[in-house]
């Protein structure tokens, strides 16, 4: 029994908490189905979540990528954030350069990321090293946020210590005097400190639940230069689950 407790009221550890049973009824993903390159596949799973996203409430934020990095210890650490970008280049997603992200990817630019679908039964797996976004696409993209997320960008050290909510509602309100809304896309500058990291994979996995766990996993890694659009790029293998 979940949370048991013995004669003096302590909890009992070593009794398992009980699980919860779900059998994955997921389509699948067949040799046959598979595009020939990693971008075409991981390009129609993403435009599927996000239709499903306009379709259905299980789906709330379909291009959310946990990121995994190495901090200078050698202990890994991982977030979760919005993929910003994503094309033949690989997946991408701004942040503070000062961040510890930034920090530790600077250090070692050795990346994972994954996207997950739990109520579509799928999930991809990106793994390769980091890489700056260039500036005129960071720029472009700061220009397409709302207002108030371009103004977050400057109220946040982000990763930094606060001393409490007051502190961040006290710098909300000074870069809100600072930039007032002029309706404008140019009203709040990009900041030095802020930019986007870059995915350049190495390897990419595409996984489908199916019943009684087993599950698909499709892996392409590479083998060539090239996008992840060039199949003759990659080879492609299938994963026991």
């Amino acid at each position: 029994m979940a949370g048991a407790t013995d004669a003096s009221g302590a909890s009992d550890a070593s009794v398992p908490p009980q699980a919860r049973r779900v059998d994955y009824a997921g389509e699948g993903l067949d040799e046959s189905q598979v595009a020939e390159s990693p971008y075409e596949q991981a390009r129609a799973w993403v435009d599927a979540a996000v239709l499903a996203a306009h379709e259905r409430d299980d789906v709330p934020e379909p291009t959310a990528i946990s990121v995994a990095t190495v901090d200078a210890s050698g202990v890994p650490n991982v977030r979760t954030v919005l993929m910003r970008f994503f094309d033949e280049r690989g997946p991408g997603f701004v942040t503070n350069l000062g961040s510890a992200k930034s920090e530790e990817l600077r250090a070692n630019p050795s990346v994972a990321v994954s996207l997950t679908w739990p109520s579509l039964y799928r999930a991809i797996r990106f793994r390769g090293r980091a890489q700056l976004v260039g500036r005129s696409e960071v720029e472009a993209y700061f220009s397409s946020r709302p207002y108030g997320s371009r103004l977050s960008a400057w109220a946040s050290d982000q990763s930094r210590p606060a001393a409490d909510r007051a502190e961040l509602e006290r710098r909300w309100q000074e870069v809100l005097a600072r930039f007032p809304d002029t309706g404008s896309d140019a009203d709040v500058p990009v900041p030095d400190f802020w930019g986007g990291w870059r995915v350049v994979c190495d390897e990419v996995e595409f996984w489908a639940g199916r019943a009684n766990r087993l599950h698909d996993r499709i892996v392409f890694r590479r083998t060539g230069v090239g996008s992840l659009a060039d199949p003759s790029a990659w080879s492609r293998s299938r994963l026991q689950p």
